[in-house]
Order: C-alpha cells, then sequence, then structure tokens
C-alpha cells in the first residue's frame, strides 16, 4: 500500500536528484530513500529514476508519477497549515427563542465574535420546544430558552429573567382596576400560542390558581398582540422588554393583577455528553455573564 510518506520522499529525491541529499533534508537514512524508490517501482513495474554516476534523474514514467501526486501533496500540505486552525472554523449552530434572539442575542454575539472573529455562528429563531427538537436531534449545539429548564440529559444554565406585564390600552374598561385572576380571565385575553414559553408560564399559574384562560386572541406574533391591545380589543401579558416603550410612551397601561405576578427565566442548553470547544466555551462565559 502506497501512503503519502512515499510519496513526500520520491517528490524530495525528484527535487534534490540524489538519495543522499534527499535523506538528510527528511532526517532519514539513505536505505530508507532507498527502500522506498523500490517500493514505488516495484508498484509501479518500471523504473522512476535513471540511476546516473553521481545523481538520479526522472524517467518518464517517473515524471507522469511525480505530476500526479503533486497536487495531492500540495493539498495535504496546506490542509495540515490548517490543521490546527479547525476549531476556530467550525461553525456554531445556535437555536433560539424569539424573545431572547431580539433583547439579548445580539449583544452576545458582538461579545463573542470580538474573540472569534473568523468563527461562524448560525441561528434558528425558534419556539422553544422547537429549540429543543433540534437540539435532541444533534442538529445544534446550543439551545437558548424560556421557561423551565428541560428534563433528560442536558446542562442548563440560567442566565437571565425577566417579568411579565398584563397590559391593555389606557382607555380599556377596567384599566384603572386591579382584577382577581378570575376576572381577569373573564376579560378578552389576547395571548401567544400554547407552547411558547410565555404562554406556557401563564397557564401553568392560572392552573395552580384553579383558572384556565380562554383567549380571544391567539398570535405567534407578540408585536400584533401589542397592536390589538393598543387598539382597546383586550388584555395582553407579555415580557417588559416588549411593552416598555408603549407603556412609556402612554399608548399600553400596566394593568394589576391580583396573586399574579409572573416572569421568564432563561437558560442555555446544551447536551451534557457533548463535547464543549474553545469557542463554544467562551459563548457560554459570554451567556453567563448576562446574569452578573
Amino acid at each position: 500500500m502506497m501512503s503519502l510518506r512515499h510519496f513526500e520522499i520520491f517528490r524530495t529525491v525528484a527535487e534534490t536528484g540524489n538519495f543522499t541529499r534527499a535523506a538528510e533534508r527528511l532526517y532519514i537514512t539513505q536505505s530508507a530513500v532507498s527502500h522506498t524508490i523500490r517500493e514505488l517501482e516495484e508498484k509501479a513495474g518500471t523504473a522512476l529514476f535513471d540511476r546516473l554516476s553521481k545523481s538520479v534523474q526522472l524517467t518518464k514514467s517517473g515524471s507522469l508519477l511525480l505530476e500526479e501526486i503533486m497536487p495531492i501533496l500540495a493539498s495535504c500540505e496546506a490542509l495540515d497549515a490548517r490543521f490546527h486552525d479547525l476549531e476556530r472554523r467550525a461553525p456554531l449552530h445556535l437555536v433560539s427563542s424569539i424573545t431572547i434572539a431580539a433583547f439579548w442575542l445580539p449583544t452576545i454575539l458582538n461579545a463573542f465574535q470580538e474573540d472569534w472573529p473568523d468563527n461562524p455562528v448560525h441561528v434558528d429563531v425558534v419556539s422553544a420546544a422547537n429549540a429543543m427538537d433540534l437540539l435532541r436531534q444533534g442538529q445544534a449545539d446550543l439551545a437558548l430558552i424560556e421557561g423551565t429548564p428541560p428534563q433528560g440529559p442536558f446542562t442548563s444554565s440560567l442566565f437571565a429573567s425577566y417579568p411579565m406585564i398584563v397590559v391593555c390600552a389606557p382607555d380599556y374598561l377596567l384599566a384603572h382596576r386591579e382584577l382577581t385572576i378570575q376576572q381577569f380571565c373573564m376579560e378578552r385575553l389576547l395571548l401567544r400560542e400554547k407552547g411558547s414559553a410565555i404562554r406556557d408560564t401563564l397557564d401553568s399559574a392560572l392552573y395552580l390558581s384553579g383558572y384556565t384562560a380562554q383567549p380571544a386572541w391567539t398570535s405567534v406574533n407578540s408585536q400584533a398582540l401589542i397592536e390589538a391591545a393598543k387598539a382597546g380589543l383586550g388584555i395582553a401579558i407579555l415580557p417588559d422588554v416588549l411593552v416598555r416603550e408603549p407603556l412609556a410612551q402612554g399608548t399600553l397601561h400596566a394593568l394589576a393583577v391580583q396573586d399574579l405576578t409572573l416572569h421568564n427565566e432563561m437558560y442555555a442548553v446544551h447536551h451534557r455528553d457533548k463535547y464543549l470547544t474553545t469557542p463554544l466555551k467562551t459563548l457560554l462565559q459570554h451567556i453567563g455573564s448576562e446574569n452578573r
């Protein structure tokens, strides 16, 4: 079986025109060089070098072989030069919930790319449930999710949290009253879809109080719910980072509901058996710094 080492020795002999000088350049014995060339010639079934009095010269068959192996050796040497750099060039694949992607992830990735400017990062923005599905299937390196940490063979790191605010239009009929949970559930509710972290947190809290939400609107788009609430079509419950601006502008009003104080925690999740590359460890450090 011919190897790259055979071809390297053959090329060096061709370049130096001498077995002794080839051996010196490669830091091996002359007998090792002679043995390698003999093996190649036996494999080829022909002479690859003419042995002259003080040198060797490629035969026409030897010249053909050199033409064949030069691109191979060049490719291998280029790969060898890049070999130590594989981690830096290997892309990271993240999956993230919508809220994290909108308000936390850009800052995290900007900080990460200052440390690893050449490391590609691919992001899919999906629901928390879909994020975990992709992680389980091995299609993502890291999931950034809201809600509760997942069960199973995962390592979850809490890195931030946010409160959820009940909002309505300032002129909504009950805008300036404190509602009971029962009264809240009887109103026109503008809620995120089931399976979203925001909806799951609300439904869990209502369930523990003995109630169930029957929304008038259900949307995968939080901005649609904000606009519906501004229009006086009902009551929405959304992350504070989404409603902070309309609350400050007076286009939305924060509504008090007795015994309904909600917040979502955010986690960075990876498979506990996954090998963590140096770039991925750096990314986790930047994510963790959000909680300081």
